[in-house]
């Protein structure tokens, strides 16, 4: 097989024969080139998204560490913080137990007569001396929870040998008037009763924790027995309150005062006036809310009131 092709010249009519080889010659260069072109464009694409694809991976697999990351930052930054609150919470316990011996201190001191400027249990002790470096260079967490949980026991302990000195004392000085009876007012009356009623503001039933008497505003509101003023001040629910502690366990409240004639820390005498009856706090008018405690838990006051005093 041969292709003739007819070309002008100056010279007239020429005709070129290509022959066979040649012809297969051009076929390839037309066809072949083309696919060959096609193909290299494909590997290099195919290499390209190959490329692509593993970077793509690699920057997914960096996500996933660095959310893996935030996700541990995370729970140790809830962990530290739960530490923390449970920390704080014991703390706060330590120091409410602190100031109820400082207050047992002051009551005894009051009650002993000592000199309050020797022992002042609002300022810290006198404390110092040369030191040596700790041969534990770092506190772990379960060490210092087990020294808070020893330091808890001391003031536990403290507190009771507290008490029952307290306890002592004020039988020594006190005698028979610690003995808590009568009724906290010199005149007025009874208006309600220890146990459920239906609250005066809401209507419906609730718990009343003492008994109130009722009178006119300004009547003297006195003290059922002797003992030491723990509390002076307003208090929710109660308005201004007074408090005190009879020792064995026993104190007396007295609310809704309109004047307080004792001071936190005042020794007081069996029948001596405290107060000035008032409609202070969640009150509907002049009266006092009379409770007793025992043991930080509220007794029915109606046997005290009734029952006879000694001596």
């Amino acid at each position: 097989m041969s292709i003739t092709i007819l070309q002008r010249s100056p010279q007239g009519m020429r005709s070129i024969k290509l022959k066979n080889r040649y012809l297969y010659s051009v076929f390839g260069a037309l066809v072949i080139l083309p696919m060959l072109a096609g193909v290299s464009g494909y590997v290099f694409a195919l290499k390209k998204a190959q490329v692509a694809n593993v970077e793509q991976v690699t920057i997914d697999n960096w996500k996933q560490e660095l959310a893996d990351q935030w996700l541990e930052l995370s729970h140790a930054k809830k962990s530290s913080e739960h530490k923390l609150n449970a920390l704080a919470a014991r703390l706060g316990m330590m120091q409410a137990h602190v100031r109820r011996l400082n207050a047992a201190g002051e009551r005894i001191i009051k009650v002993a007569g000592l000199d309050a400027k020797e022992f002042n249990f609002s300022q810290n002790p006198a404390i110092g001396g040369p030191e040596r470096a700790s041969i534990s260079k770092s506190a772990n967490l379960s060490g210092l929870l087990g020294s808070l949980d020893n330091i808890d026991q001391q003031l536990d302990s403290r507190e009771q040998q507290l008490n029952v000195l307290e306890s002592l004392l004020m039988d020594k000085h006190m005698g028979v008037e610690r003995y808590i009876s009568g009724r906290p007012i010199k005149k007025g009356w009874m208006s309600s009763f220890y146990g459920e009623r239906n609250d005066p503001f809401t209507g419906k039933p609730a718990w009343h924790a003492g008994v109130d008497f009722a009178g006119k505003e300004g009547n003297s509101v006195i003290s059922t027995a002797a003992g030491i003023v723990s509390w002076v001040g307003d208090r929710y629910g109660y308005g201004l309150l007074i408090e005190i502690n009879h020792g064995d366990g026993f104190v007396t409240r007295y609310g809704h005062n309109k004047k307080a004639m004792v001071k936190k820390g005042d020794v007081v005498s069996k029948g001596q006036i405290i107060s000035l009856m008032g409609n202070s706090g969640r009150s509907t008018g002049a009266h006092v809310h009379y409770e007793i405690l025992k043991n930080g838990r509220n007794v029915n006051p109606t046997s005290f009131i009734n029952r006879r005093s000694k001596g």
